[in-house]
């Protein structure tokens, strides 16, 4: 008796310690530890800039956040203008960008033939994957110039009575750095858009067209089964602008200025980070900075983990339908 169940003892160490277990489970403790590492390198960033910043946050607190003064000479730093700056970019960006993300998506998943489909859905990728720098550039050299001559004039003579026209038409402002990020997030809505008008199951468009319903209202249809998931992709679009640094640093202005004119220069919490790093000579000055960039990582975590979730459980909708 004691020697089969010695040999059932066997088989089972040999089952379990075979080539092909220990393989899988070597494979499983991998992969798990590559997961679980880029979770605690997020963890490891958020403590490292909190480390970085603690000298500005033991200083200022709260009011770091509610304070409008940025001035490094006194060592006085409040980011209330710089985060005014980044919310009304991204938001006036999204505004513009939204709508037209929408009628391309639209049109790439419901309406343009296939031979048609492929190279514009390429071309629209393409946007996305240009660097920033580029757009910057092309700020610089074609965007300014035709807001300084043209747009900021044609605005300022017809809707002057605003507070959001007046102003120098300098070209190097608000509405620079709105127009630039608007083109920059529309690739990115436009293509998570597409994906998720694609992912609507086809019977949905066939059964309202069934019924009688044209295209346009199969087309109403399918939006109402996709709005969390262009909710979601339009987060995504909000989060790159709220990060964008380098080509809305090349054509904003850079001054930490709260004003109701699109006009007037501004600033956002990235640009301020390129430019002023390389500057801070003083410990309270560097610990500012990075208090900046907590802040702004904090609000990016946020912003693009509520989008994932909201595309994700869109998707999760349609494969348990």
């Amino acid at each position: 008796m004691s020697s089969v169940k010695k040999k059932f003892e066997n088989n089972i160490l040999k089952k379990i310690f075979s080539s092909h277990n220990l393989g899988d489970l070597i494979f499983e403790r991998l992969t798990l530890l590559f997961a679980v590492s880029v979770f605690l390198l997020v963890l490891l960033m958020g403590y490292e800039m909190y480390l970085g910043s603690k000298l500005s946050i033991d200083k200022f607190g709260w009011s770091f956040l509610v304070n409008s003064t940025w001035d490094p000479v006194q060592e006085i730093y409040g980011a209330l203008p710089i985060i005014y700056g980044t919310v009304v970019s991204s938001l006036l960006a999204l505004i513009i960008a939204l709508p037209l993300s929408i009628g391309v998506a639209i049109y790439l998943a419901e309406v343009a033939p296939p031979w048609l489909e492929k190279p514009l859905s390429f071309l629209v990728e393409l946007l996305a994957g240009i660097p920033s720098v580029i757009y910057g550039l092309w700020g610089i050299f074609v965007l300014v110039p035709w807001i300084r001559t043209d747009v900021e004039p044609y605005l300022s003579d017809k809707l002057g009575f605003l507070p959001f026209f007046r102003g120098a038409p300098y070209g190097f402002g608000m509405l620079a750095a709105v127009l630039i990020l608007s083109i920059m997030v529309l690739p990115i809505i436009s293509s998570i858009s597409r994906d998720v008008l694609k992912s609507v199951p086809h019977s949905q468009r066939e059964a309202a067209l069934a019924l009688g319903a044209t295209k346009w209202q199969s087309t109403i249809i399918v939006l109402k089964d996709a709005k969390s998931g262009i909710l979601g992709a339009t987060m995504l679009g909000l989060g790159r602008a709220i990060g964008e640094t380098m080509a809305v640093t090349m054509v904003i202005g850079n001054r930490a200025l709260i004003s109701p004119s699109l006009f007037d220069p501004s600033y956002t919490m990235a640009s301020v980070i390129a430019n002023e790093f390389t500057e801070a000579t003083s410990e309270m000055y560097l610990s500012a900075l990075i208090q900046l960039a907590l802040v702004l990582f904090v609000i990016t975590i946020i912003i693009n983990a509520f989008a994932h979730l909201l595309v994700w459980s869109m998707s999760r909708k349609w494969k348990t339908a």
